[in-house]
């Protein structure tokens, strides 16, 4: 009799063994196929919701070639800038102009610099610019020593937008009629592509 519940113990204990071996088993298949559909789920999500910093990115800028009696300009200004949200865009920009004057002395000017500009956009067609531009100067001058100088200008504007397209007028706050060199007016016009 001893024998038998000695023996009855073993089988249930083998049984209950048995039965969370099979239990655990399931159980570990159950989290497995849970975490490969998650990962699968995961994945394509990630592949939909991904969006990458230059989908936001928008290239543009202008070029200018001039030419009159006794002058040549020549300039570039490529620029990018990232939108942060449909109303406000912030970037930068880079530029260089070249002119060659031949009027009373033969000149040449390089001027090559950058600036950092902000964009705000309240409406659909309107937008407000704020841009920072420092440039340097390098004119060299037929028998006499070579000028270098930094010109900083710090322009408020307001721009019509049309697509791709923006145009309108910008004003330097830091104008000096009497040290500025490169232009005439505080004010001046803004004409801005970007793609």
């Amino acid at each position: 009799m001893m024998h038998n519940i000695y023996l009855n113990k073993i089988v249930l204990k083998n049984n209950l063994t048995l039965l969370k071996t099979t239990n655990m088993h399931k159980i570990l298949i159950l989290l497995l196929l849970i975490f490969l559909v998650n990962i699968n789920l995961f994945s394509q999500n990630s592949e939909l919701d991904r969006h990458r910093f230059i989908d936001d990115v928008r290239f543009g800028g202008g070029i200018n070639i001039g030419a009159g009696n006794n002058y040549s300009t020549f300039s570039i200004s490529p620029s990018a800038i990232y939108d942060f949200s449909d109303k406000f865009s912030a970037g930068l920009s880079a530029t260089y102009v070249y002119v060659k004057n031949k009027s009373t002395v033969s000149r040449t000017t390089n001027i090559y610099g950058g600036s950092v500009l902000a964009l705000y956009k309240p409406i659909r067609n309107m937008q407000f610019s704020t841009e920072f531009e420092q440039l340097k100067i390098n004119q060299n001058i037929a028998f006499l020593n070579d000028a270098d100088l930094w010109q900083s200008a710090l322009y408020i504007g307001a721009e019509y937008v049309t697509g791709n397209i923006s145009m309108g007028l910008r004003y330097d706050v830091l104008f000096d009629k009497a040290t500025n060199i490169i232009y005439s007016s505080a004010l001046s016009p803004i004409f801005r592509v970007y793609f």
